[in-house]
């Protein structure tokens, strides 16, 4: 019979009924997390499910779980949502109050950057395992597979790189910060 998304990519009807049933959510969760509840949301929800559709013959159980490979692709669809939106050129003669929305996404993308920054510091290996976990949301047994390192140090440079990352992002956080537009002292 095979897993629901091999009978979805044989054209299974009441597979494909039951993959947006069971993973619908899911996509909806990680869609409105990043864009909020809006029609822009559903569209690209809708636009994902039908990316799994058409993808789902390229899942191999072996390599990763049903949910996995969909919340993959819900993310990689969002990082090109991102991609294409900031590539639009933007008029920097107005200035604009922007919607909570695009701040909390500005706000992420700020994070992300810092993220990213305290990654330099790592050993090579752990950054490498850590990007491969965060940034193209392998699996901790794709990542054993992909780097040939034992499944425990996976998941133990993952979990102590997390655990750093958000200490040192804690730390630096309750650091006062000063406003760019302050004159800083002693200036």
């Amino acid at each position: 019979m095979g897993t629901l998304l091999e009978r979805v990519a044989a054209g299974d009807r009441e597979a494909i009924s039951r993959c947006v049933g069971e993973f619908g959510p899911l996509v909806w969760a990680l869609v409105s997390r990043r864009l909020g509840r809006g029609a822009d949301a559903e569209d690209l929800v809708q636009e994902i499910l039908l990316e799994v559709w058409r993808h789902a013959s390229r899942y191999d159980p072996q390599r990763s779980s049903e949910a996995t490979f969909v919340a993959v692709i819900a993310r990689r669809r969002l990082i090109d949502r991102s991609r294409r939106a900031a590539a639009r050129p933007e008029d920097a003669t107005y200035e604009i109050e922007l919607p909570s929305e695009q701040q909390r996404q500005m706000e992420a993308s700020v994070d992300a950057r810092r993220v990213l920054k305290e990654l330099e510091s790592f050993p090579e290996e752990q950054k490498k395992v850590l990007m491969l976990a965060t940034l193209n949301g392998l699996s901790h047994s794709e990542i054993a597979e992909h780097t040939k390192l034992p499944l425990g140090t996976v998941k133990t440079h993952v979990r102590r790189g997390l655990n750093a990352i958000r200490e040192r992002l804690r730390s630096k956080s309750s650091e006062p910060r000063q406003r760019v537009d302050e004159p800083k002292e002693g200036a």
